[in-house]
């Protein structure tokens, strides 16, 4: 049990469903006060009347306020979990490239924005991001995904590191496949690479807690991701073709 969660006012986004309503219900679990954000109101309804939360539909960038209120004035969990699986080439278009950068970086960003002034001047604050491991290595079929699931990790890091000896705690997810509607919605490139391996949503809820005990910043439910880590860092040519081969693969199926 991380002793900091009982009664800790926690926020989850996207928690209508799969790893966002994992999260909430594991937060309640171990006492902890819970708003519950999805943009699907009735999901949001539910959840929160499952694990005994507050439910705040809406878009993720413009609920703190309001989740603040519902928690009595102060936030001490803010789990930046709403994301967009955007996939496509460079040729997505503008459009699609736009929405996977707000949703998917920017609603972090804002977050953080209306978090920090409160969290520094009181010395403490949890950030959690659910990054995803193609923001430590990438996605075949799904460029905007894996662009800007490289741009939620640089910011969860680069938090950590600017306001760390601040009190700020800041967590990255990063699971591969998790079985959610995500996921199924991810098509032949998700089969191939993803569902091999898949784990619960609630396994990446235990990945999470474990991290929080030990106070690590990067979270990975996949333990093997470590080791792709590494590879793309140290023989890049070589990994880089291992993932083209994939990509080949995935090109030649039917």
């Amino acid at each position: 049990m991380v002793q900091a969660v009982q009664g800790a006012g926690v926020v989850v986004t996207g928690a209508g469903g799969g790893i966002g309503a994992a999260l909430a219900r594991r937060f309640a679990a171990e006492g902890a006060r819970v708003v519950v954000n999805d943009l699907d109101a009735e999901k949001t309804k539910a959840v929160a009347e499952e694990i005994g939360g507050t439910a705040v539909p809406g878009d993720a960038s413009t609920i703190v306020d309001e989740a603040r209120a519902a928690l009595g004035g102060t936030i001490d969990v803010y789990c930046a979990n709403a994301g967009l699986a955007s996939g496509g080439s460079e040729a997505a278009g503008e459009t699609v490239w736009a929405r996977a950068w707000d949703v998917n970086v920017m609603a972090h960003v804002r977050a953080a924005e209306a978090l920090l002034p409160a969290w520094l001047e009181r010395g403490h604050g949890r950030f959690v991001s659910t990054v995803s491991a193609a923001g430590l290595l990438t996605m075949i079929g799904a460029a905007p995904y894996s662009v800007t699931k490289h741009g939620a990790y640089a910011f969860a890091e680069w938090l950590s590191l600017t306001y760390r000896h601040r009190g700020l705690k800041v967590h990255a997810i990063c699971p591969q496949g998790v079985r959610t509607d995500m996921l199924a919605a991810t098509g032949s490139a998700g089969d191939l690479v993803l569902q091999p391996t898949a784990i619960e949503p609630e396994d990446v809820a235990d990945a999470l807690f474990r991290g929080m005990a030990e106070d690590r910043f990067l979270i990975l439910p996949h333990p093997e991701v470590a080791e792709y880590y590494q590879a793309r860092a140290t023989v890049p040519d070589r990994w880089l073709t291992s993932m083209n081969h994939i990509q080949q693969k995935w090109e030649a199926t039917p």
